[in-house]
């Protein structure tokens, strides 16, 4: 295959990945009623954003969720804040404050790092769906980022606690989705399930999407994915822009969240955050 045919043939497929998470996200806006999207700042919630944009033309009708730590590093704030701006976007920052106030957080307080995941993300991202009424909500996640992820749907069903029973999910079968559910269910539709960390930056290069220069490296450190900053570390990388990332991932055996440093505390941690309500 010459190199022309292999530029084509990629954009290609960039497109048809597009082209299926702008359906879902037009599906679960016709479908859902009060629905919202999850915006971490990092890479995979950024490209969801940008796909939004095109499926509704340039506006986002739905408003984005940060759940704030307040441990996320200072670029990333500086980064949220100039795009809600820029982008015209509805921004709604949920916040434990029970849990920060009384600063049992890790790792000035007694919690181990997941537990701190628990109480400030998954608990946090419950309390701020429940005050908005949101029965639908919008997640940035891949199958190939996480093992626990693979089991995911693009229309995944929780209970009224948002609680996932990961054993018990409707069967998917091309573009059939169920998008019916009893009243009390909680919905997470996840547009980006099909896709891969490398065709994320892929399509960031094609897109020209802004993300945030933590991804690039520095003094031989980049971010591979981004968190709050106690339990986040940069790798050991000298690709700093995103053609060498680009080239690095197509090398690399390592795995995307290996500068995690919550995964590596138990090995079903992850798992239990999720069937819980975490992202």
């Amino acid at each position: 295959m010459t190199a022309i045919a292999k530029t084509e043939a990629k954009a290609d497929h960039l497109t048809e990945l597009e082209n299926q998470s702008v359906y879902i996200l037009r599906e679960a806006f016709n479908k859902f009623e009060k629905l919202a999207m999850l915006w971490s700042i990092g890479k995979d919630s950024t490209v969801l954003l940008w796909l939004a944009r095109k499926a509704f033309f340039g506006h986002v009708p739905f408003p984005l969720v940060h759940v704030d730590t307040t441990y996320k590093l200072p670029t990333m704030i500086e980064y949220r804040d100039r795009l809600v701006k820029e982008w015209n976007l509805q921004l709604v920052v949920g916040k434990n404050e029970a849990v920060l106030k009384a600063g049992d957080t890790y790792p000035n307080g007694r919690a181990t790092r997941v537990e701190c995941c628990g109480t400030l993300k998954k608990d946090g991202l419950k309390q701020v769906l429940e005050a908005k009424g949101y029965t639908g909500v919008i997640v940035g996640v891949r199958r190939d980022e996480e093992p626990t992820r693979a089991k995911e749907r693009y229309f995944s069903p929780r209970d009224k606690n948002m609680e996932w029973n990961v054993t018990d999910q409707p069967p998917e079968f091309w573009d059939q989705f169920k998008t019916d559910y009893d009243p009390g269910t909680h919905i997470r539709v996840h547009p980006l399930l099909h896709w891969t960390e490398l065709n994320v930056w892929e399509y960031i290069h094609r897109e020209n999407i802004p993300v945030i220069d933590l991804y690039f490296s520095k003094n031989g450190k980049r971010y591979r994915s981004l968190g709050c900053a106690p339990c986040t570390f940069p790798i050991d990388s000298t690709a700093a822009t995103v053609p060498e990332i680009i080239e690095e991932l197509k090398r690399t055996r390592t795995s995307e969240r290996s500068g995690r440093a919550q995964d590596k505390e138990s090995e079903d941690a992850f798992e239990k955050l999720r069937r819980d309500g975490y992202m």
